[in-house]
């Protein structure tokens, strides 16, 4: 690309104050169209009003140039590769922003790290556990959406934007999980291979749709889930504000994924089968997640208070657990469109979840280990 030309004929009669001003007399935008701030402020709700809230549904140029804006014809093309709106919109990402901006917490003020306890060891190591496996699979869903938000077109910036706040909201939460499990004295546990072949999954995916229904869908419900029995079974009140603060984070990119999985299959109905297989790949991984030790034994012994306790109660709670999970997936795969009841790949004897109850009647699933 050729270096712009500088106009120095320009540069002198500016100096002597002869100015342009084609600027302000050839003014082409909707003069007048103004927005009014709502109870909480200027949302970006609130400026998406006149030709400025029209959502293209095929940008029609690569720049960076405002959504609005008058454009110069020569602009340079930025090489954007999601050019459709069906690509990463979904109508709640302008709200879901909002929130993400305002619920922002800082992982080193806002946890009271000086009141944790000294626990049982046995304790302190399941939690420790817990916390590497969160810490690890946490930075995906930072990884993923930075890898792709360079090539989203900045037609759909509020798509950009959300997406930016989750990349800090997951840094914070791979943060927390490290401080956790660094600031009483355990230490880091084990990272396991299959963990780390489902982040690759989602990272390695062949496309934006492929990787956002592996993260947002499965692998972030997953967690979303974890967060809520974490919240449960913390053995301090420590444990229990972080989870609560992670999860409300969570819940947004939950949100986002269901939604803008829904806004694609309203859109253009003949993929559901392409997100069918994207999730048939991803189901198999998570049933080998859930038939890990290092990923199931240390909600048990958290959940029972003791190792002891653990092979019952515990065994117990860390099923309804995984049952729990399997049920809250039907539930957004439902919310977004696609039926997964039918095609379910995680076996009912790993979730320790009533397929007849949910009505699944996937072959893979009511019969995983016969």
């Amino acid at each position: 690309m050729a270096a712009p030309t500088v106009d120095w004929d320009y540069v002198e009669r500016a100096k002597s104050g002869e100015l342009d001003l084609r600027w302000l007399r050839e003014w082409n935008s909707e003069w007048g169209v103004k927005a009014t701030p709502s109870r909480v402020g200027l949302t970006m709700r609130d400026i998406a009003i006149g030709s400025y809230g029209e959502i293209p549904e095929t940008a029609p140029r690569r720049t960076m140039a405002p959504r609005g804006s008058e454009v110069d014809a020569d602009v340079p093309d930025m090489g954007y590769t999601l050019n459709s709106k069906t690509d990463v919109w979904a109508d709640n990402v302008m709200d879901l922003y909002e929130e993400g901006v305002s619920r922002q917490w800082s992982a080193t003020r806002d946890i009271p790290w000086s009141e944790i306890p000294e626990i049982d060891p046995d304790l302190e190591h399941a939690m420790c556990q817990l916390c590497t496996l969160l810490s690890e699979v946490e930075m995906i869903a930072s990884d993923f959406p930075a890898k792709w938000m360079w090539r989203i077109n900045h037609d759909y910036v509020e798509a950009k934007m959300f997406l930016a706040t989750q990349i800090m909201d997951e840094a914070r939460h791979t943060e927390v999980f490290r401080k956790r499990a660094l600031a009483n004295g355990g230490g880091l546990g084990k990272a396991k291979a299959v963990t780390e072949s489902f982040l690759k999954l989602v990272l390695d995916a062949e496309n934006y749709a492929q990787g956002s229904a592996l993260m947002h869908i499965l692998g972030e419900g997953l967690v979303l889930s974890l967060f809520r029995a974490g919240e449960l079974i913390s053995p301090s009140p420590v444990e229990k504000k972080i989870f609560r603060l992670c999860m409300q984070d969570e819940a947004r990119h939950v949100a986002y994924g269901t939604m803008h999985l829904r806004y694609a299959l309203a859109e253009d109905p003949d993929r559901i089968e392409e997100f069918h297989q994207y999730l048939d790949g991803g189901e198999e991984m998570i049933s080998a997640l859930f038939a890990t030790p290092e990923v199931v034994e240390p909600i048990a012994v958290l959940a029972a208070g003791s190792v002891d306790g653990a092979a019952v109660m515990g065994g117990q709670a860390a099923d309804m657990l995984l049952g729990r999970v399997i049920e809250e997936y039907l539930q957004r795969c439902d919310r977004a469109g696609i039926d997964r009841r039918s095609r379910i790949k995680i076996p009912d004897v790993l979730g320790n979840y009533d397929a007849a109850a949910l009505g699944v009647t996937s072959d893979a699933a009511v019969s995983g280990l016969n």
